[in-house]
């Protein structure tokens, strides 16, 4: 934000080439040139704390394919919700929703256990295929997207300058969230350890004042002090493992 814009180049001239090659190309008059589709804005799915997840980056050329793993965020979740979206900024509520589906029946497992596996697929038509798949169980569902790519320029500048001014709050923004998310799970791993184990060694006793504090962290404001509670936890926990 606050760049100074680059003067470089005249966008008109870039345009008039552009149009000229395009021009050339469709009458035959060129055959080395080569003009490739691409994604005009990322394409992604809401994630734990509403963050933007891309799966397939602007100007990703088409057709273009994408894999992932993410899982469940509570323990015996039994669905989860695909909420698919376009653009560049780093939470969900500031993208543009193209479509939402559920996959349902997942096994009672402990959070982060079911592996699920989320597909994009695009092809040079602007058709998005999304599909997520439940990895031991073999449970699947989809959804089809004919216009992910149809945009007004108009439309695409105005999103693309959205996210250039605002690049720092959202960055701040995900990274309060990004911090939060592992503090929670840092501190779902402690609790569970410290149910199982039920001792009274020093590393627990360690491992309760932080797991306290944490939760003190959490509720407060400060991000440094919340990741490094979740540091000194995270390494309490390592420690004891590696003692076991």
């Amino acid at each position: 934000m606050h760049k100074k814009p680059s003067c470089d180049i005249n966008p008109d001239e870039v345009v008039a080439l552009g149009a000229s090659i395009q021009a050339e190309v469709l009458s035959g008059g060129a055959s080395d040139v080569l003009l490739i589709d691409v994604t005009p804005l990322s394409l992604g799915l809401e994630t734990l704390g509403g963050v933007h997840t891309r799966l397939i980056p602007r100007n990703t050329s088409l057709p273009a394919s994408k894999t992932e793993l993410f899982s469940t965020s509570v323990d015996n979740q039994p669905a989860v919700e695909i909420n698919v979206l376009q653009g560049e900024r780093e939470l969900a509520a500031d993208c543009k929703p193209l479509g939402t589906f559920k996959l349902s029946g997942i096994r009672p497992a402990p959070r982060g256990t079911p592996q699920i596996s989320v597909c994009f697929r695009i092809d040079t038509d602007g058709i998005l295929r999304v599909t997520a798949k439940e990895d031991s169980s073999g449970l699947s569902n989809d959804l089809e997207i004919k216009d992910s790519i149809k945009r007004s320029q108009e439309e695409i500048d105005r999103m693309i300058r959205e996210a250039e001014r605002y690049t720092q709050e959202d960055q701040e923004s995900r990274e309060r969230i990004e911090a939060r998310n592992e503090a929670e799970a840092t501190l779902y791993e402690a609790q569970k350890v410290l149910q199982e184990e039920n001792g009274d060694s020093e590393t627990q006793k360690k491992m309760e004042a932080l797991v306290q504090s944490l939760r003190s962290a959490l509720n407060a404001s400060d991000l440094e002090v919340l990741r490094r509670v979740t540091r000194e936890l995270r390494e309490t926990l390592s420690r004891g493992q590696s003692s076991n």
